[in-house]
């Protein structure tokens, strides 16, 4: 039969202290005596007590949670991205619920879940979700949005990346090498983020009086990188494959090489995009357009400081990608 858990009251019976002293010992940030604090846990630990997280958060509204609404937690830049994001966010005490609207029937349910918690914060990062729904959902916070979706809103801040000066000095740099007949390989055809990215690369080529002649359409995994190439360079002869993101452009490298026997960038330049560990790896070595993801999220961890500084907003940041130059263009 287990043991009767004890209130904080008794704690603070037991410990020859008031109520108070009991909830500023578990917090990490009060002010209290280390010989006070490490009496109350011997305390704490002897009798099995432990603090009620969701009981405090009713008495000083705040929950330390953060809510992070993301496609998946398997595409590696995500996951890098997410990693690195959860390390910050303990470190302050703050603790994520991961919401991973992929595969997921109902997204906007999953979202009502989360705000049943009352979230402290809000970071989407997902596209598979309209920011509308998400700032509905989330009313009692100010959400942050990392998105390309436009969406003017005073109660939101929000991360912007630009890549068309980095996407211009690619296409110059594969124009110049003498490739012609451009095919973007699309990640998701309904997202602002890849219809964005498209763009930045469609403009550079129209600068030069080109235009992408043919688009396919991937799911940002390796395995459609690889079967989209094989059909385009079969079919379309093109010389040049701007993808998505880096997973399937290493899966178009793959293919261009295995299957039919072409090498980059000579036969065909490939590039991909986010700048993902593994695309520097020296059996990928991939060009691509890169973000800087330890800038991103002190970007993100920027605005969550902001919010909880209680300074006015809407905030806004502008992050630059840049050309990590690899050996497939």
């Amino acid at each position: 039969m287990s043991r009767r858990r004890i209130t904080s009251k008794e704690l603070a019976k037991l410990a020859g202290v008031s109520s108070a002293t009991i909830s500023r010992a578990f917090s990490p940030d009060s002010r209290i005596g280390s010989a006070t604090r490490d009496r109350i846990l011997a305390v704490a630990r002897e009798h099995g007590y432990q603090p009620n997280a969701i009981a405090r958060s009713l008495n000083n509204q705040r929950s330390r949670l953060v809510a992070l609404v993301v496609n998946a937690i398997g595409n590696p830049c995500e996951a890098e991205e997410q990693q690195l994001l959860v390390h910050r966010l303990q470190a302050r005490q703050l603790l994520p619920i991961i919401l991973c609207c992929a595969d997921h029937s109902d997204r906007l349910q999953l979202m009502r879940l989360a705000s049943t918690y009352q979230v402290d914060h809000v970071v989407v990062f997902s596209d598979m979700v309209s920011m509308q729904d998400a700032v509905d959902i989330f009313h009692t916070t100010k959400p942050i949005i990392v998105s390309f979706e436009p969406l003017e809103n005073e109660n939101v801040s929000s991360i912007r990346i630009d890549g068309a000066e980095a996407a211009d000095e690619i296409i110059d740099k594969i124009v110049r090498d003498g490739k012609k007949r451009f095919a973007y390989l699309s990640g998701t055809n309904s997202s602002w983020i890849d219809k964005l990215r498209r763009k930045w690369f469609a403009d550079a080529l129209a600068k030069r009086g080109l235009a992408f002649e043919v688009q396919a359409f991937g799911d940002y995994s390796y395995d459609s990188g690889f079967k989209e190439a094989v059909l385009l360079l079969h079919r379309d002869k093109v010389d040049a494959i701007i993808c998505g993101n880096d997973v399937m452009a290493i899966g178009a490298r793959d293919a261009a090489r295995r299957v039919l026997g072409k090498n980059t960038p000579d036969d065909i330049a490939i590039v991909g995009q986010d700048g993902i560990a593994m695309a520097a790896w020296d059996c990928n070595d991939l060009t691509t357009l890169s973000l800087d993801h330890v800038a991103f999220i002190d970007a993100v961890v920027e605005l969550i400081e902001r919010h909880d500084a209680e300074i006015e907003g809407p905030h806004s940041i502008t992050l630059t990608c840049t050309a990590r130059w690899g050996s497939t263009a």
